[in-house]
C-alpha cells in the first residue's frame, strides 16, 4: 500500500460524490460534467495501468460526443487506436464506482488480476473537446497518470479520431504516420490531392461543400486543415463555434434524428452539405431538392458509396480480395438488397454497437462498416495492403491496373482505420464523388430507402427480451417472434425486429414496409405485441394515425 500513498492523497482532491454509480459502455463514461472529476482522475490511473500491462501508449479522450454541452465523458483508447478491451471496461466500472476508502484495494485487485509489473514505464496520450468543462477534467486525468508515475503527452484540443490516430502512430513507431496534428493533416491531404488529380475537370461548384461543424472541435480542426487542401475542397463552414452552443439544434445526430437541416446553415437547392457530430467521429450528408424536400445520405448510403467504389477498383486492378459490408439490423433493407443483388457484395449483419461492427470487419480482406448514424470506417487486412503495395510496384502492370491500384493505395492512406472519423470520411466521399463524376443527387439515386419507423416500449424488465441472429429475431418471451412474423406478413417488403435497450428498461422496435403508413402501422402493432407479451408498463403504445 505504501507505493500508493501518493495516489490516496491525490484522490482526496478528486472525491467521489456519495451514491453515484456509472457504467463504462461503448461510449465510455458519460454524465453531467459536474459529476465526473473523480472519474477522470481514476481513468488516468487506469490508463497508466493499461499502459504498463500492454507496454504501449494508451489514449484518454475527454468528450461526450453528440451529448449536450453541459455533459462530458471519457473514452480509453487501446494501443492500435481501437476501443479499450471489453475486460478493461469492467475494470473501469469497478474503479469508477469504488468508494474513497476502497479505491486502493480496487487498484490492487486490478494489478493482481492482470499481473501488472508496476516497474514498467507508462505513457498516456490525452485529448479533449471544446466543452467548457473539458479543461479541468483533462487536468484530473493528468493528476491520475502522474500520481502513478506515468508519463503523459497532452494534445489539448483534438477530435476523438485524431487522438485514436496519434495513439496508433506512436505504437507503430511511425509506420501509420506521424503522431502530430500536422502529421495527420499532411497524410490525409496528400492522399486526397493525389486522388482528386484523377478528376481534373472539376468546377468550383463541384469543389464546394457546406459543412456544419456542430459548434464543436470538428469545426476548429477543419479550419486548421483548409490550407493543406489547397482549394481542391472549398469548405463553407457553418456552426463553427463562434456563436452557437455545441450540438444545439445542429450536428450529425440532430440532422439524422430530426430529418431536417441544422439551424445556422444556409443551403441552396441541390447544394451538397454535411454535418459532423460534437467530437467529429460521425458524419451525414444531405441536400434539399428544387421542391424543398430534404434528402439524407446516412451511414447506409455512405457505406454503399465507398464499398461499390472499392469493389470496382479491385475488379479493375485484377485483385482477388474479399470485400464485405458490415451492417446492423437497423440498416435499411434497400441498401442490403442493392449491395447483395446488384453489386454482388458480401453483406454481414452483426449486433448493434461500433465494437461489434469493427470486430466483424476485421474478418475480411476489406471490411466496410457504417452505422446508420454516420459512424464508420474501412479496414484493410495486412495481407490486402501487402498485395496492393506489391501491385503498385509491379513494372509489368498495364495502365488500367496501375491507375486502379494507385487509387486504392491513396484511398488506404486517406482512411483513418482506427475509428470512424468525420474529416477522413468526408474527404473519402468527396474524392469518390469527384473520381466517379457523381453529384449528390446521383449518389442519392443509387437506391431509395424503404420507409421505416422506430418506437420505444417501456417494460418493467428489459432482460425478458433475448435475441438471436444479430438481434433480428426474439428468442424470449415465448410467442413474441411468432407474433412479429405474422404481423410482418400483412405488409409488402416488410420486416420488423425488437431488441432491449442497453441502458434503460425499454424495448426498441424497428419496422419497415413499402409505404410510410405501412411502416408506422407495423411498428405500432409490433409495439403492442411487446407491451402485451414482455411486461409493458404505463399506457399502451398509441398509433401514429
Amino acid at each position: 500500500m505504501a507505493q500508493f500513498e501518493g495516489v490516496f492523497q491525490k484522490s482526496k482532491l478528486h472525491p467521489k460524490p456519495g451514491g453515484l454509480m456509472l457504467q463504462y459502455g461503448t461510449a465510455g463514461f458519460r454524465a453531467q460534467a459536474k459529476h465526473l472529476d473523480h472519474i477522470m482522475f481514476r481513468m488516468g490511473l487506469l490508463a497508466t495501468l493499461r499502459s504498463k500491462k500492454t507496454k504501449s501508449t494508451i489514449g484518454v479522450m475527454v468528450t461526450a460526443s453528440h451529448n449536450p454541452e453541459e455533459d462530458n465523458g471519457v473514452k480509453l483508447i487501446d494501443p492500435m487506436g481501437e476501443m479499450v478491451a471489453a475486460s478493461w471496461e469492467d475494470h473501469a466500472t469497478q474503479l469508477a464506482n469504488a468508494e474513497q476508502e476502497s479505491l486502493l484495494t480496487e487498484l490492487e485487485n486490478i494489478i493482481e488480476k492482470e499481473t501488472i509489473d508496476m516497474n514498467e514505464p507508462a505513457s498516456v496520450y490525452i485529448g479533449k473537446d471544446t466543452r467548457p468543462s473539458s479543461g479541468s477534467l483533462s487536468q484530473a486525468v493528468v493528476d491520475g497518470v502522474s500520481s502513478l508515475g506515468g508519463k503523459f503527452h497532452d494534445y489539448g484540443l483534438v477530435t476523438t479520431p485524431q487522438l485514436h490516430y496519434m495513439v496508433c502512430c506512436r505504437n507503430t513507431n511511425g509506420c501509420y504516420g506521424s503522431a502530430t496534428v500536422e502529421g495527420y493533416y499532411q497524410k490525409l491531404s496528400h492522399a486526397f490531392l493525389q486522388l482528386t488529380q484523377n478528376a481534373p475537370n472539376r468546377t468550383d461548384d463541384q469543389k464546394r461543400l457546406v459543412v456544419d461543424g456542430a459548434n464543436g472541435i470538428g469545426a476548429l480542426k477543419m479550419r486548421e486543415m483548409e490550407a493543406f487542401l489547397r482549394s481542391e475542397l472549398q469548405v463553407v463552414l457553418s456552426n463553427d463555434g463562434s456563436r452557437g452552443k455545441l450540438n444545439h439544434l445542429c450536428g450529425a445526430d440532430h440532422v439524422k434524428v430530426q430529418q431536417k437541416p441544422p439551424e445556422g446553415l444556409t443551403m441552396g437547392a441541390g447544394e451538397r452539405c454535411c454535418s459532423f457530430d460534437g467530437d467529429a467521429d460521425r458524419i451525414v450528408y444531405y441536400y434539399t431538392d428544387s421542391d424543398g424536400r430534404f434528402h439524407l445520405q446516412d451511414g447506409d448510403k455512405i457505406g454503399t458509396l465507398i464499398s461499390t467504389y472499392l469493389k470496382e477498383l479491385l475488379t479493375q486492378a485484377g485483385l482477388d480480395l474479399q470485400i464485405a459490408v458490415v451492417q446492423t439490423a437497423y440498416a435499411n433493407g434497400s441498401s442490403t438488397r442493392y449491395l447483395e443483388d446488384v453489386m454482388k457484395v458480401t453483406v454481414c449483419c452483426t449486433k448493434t454497437g461500433v465494437k461489434h461492427l469493427h470486430h466483424a470487419a476485421q474478418q475480411y480482406d476489406i471490411g466496410v462498416y457504417f452505422e446508420a448514424n454516420g459512424h464508420g470506417t474501412v479496414l484493410f487486412s495486412k495481407a490486402a495492403q501487402k498485395q496492393i503495395l506489391e501491385l503498385v510496384k509491379d513494372p509489368n502492370a498495364n495502365d488500367e491496373k496501375k491507375r486502379a491500384v494507385k487509387l486504392l493505395d491513396n484511398t488506404i492512406n486517406l482512411i483513418n482505420q482506427t475509428v470512424g472519423d468525420a474529416i477522413s470520411d468526408m474527404l473519402v466521399i468527396e474524392a469518390v464523388l469527384a473520381i466517379r463524376g457523381m453529384s449528390v443527387q446521383d449518389w442519392d439515386a443509387i437506391y431509395t430507402d424503404l420507409p421505416n419507423r422506430q418506437f420505444k416500449v417501456k417494460v418493467s424488465d428489459r432482460c425478458v427480451i433475448d435475441t438471436t441472429d444479430a438481434e433480428r429475431r426474439a428468442v424470449t418471451p415465448v410467442g413474441l417472434q411468432e407474433a412479429i412474423d405474422s404481423l410482418v406478413k400483412k405488409y409488402k417488403q416488410a420486416r420488423a425486429f425488437v431488441r432491449p435497450s442497453g441502458t434503460e428498461d425499454v424495448v426498441r422496435v424497428y419496422a419497415e414496409a413499402d409505404t410510410q403508413k405501412g411502416a408506422d402501422s407495423l411498428a405500432h402493432e409490433v409495439s403492442l405485441a411487446v407491451y402485451r407479451l414482455a411486461g409493458g408498463v404505463g399506457d399502451e403504445p398509441k398509433s401514429l394515425h
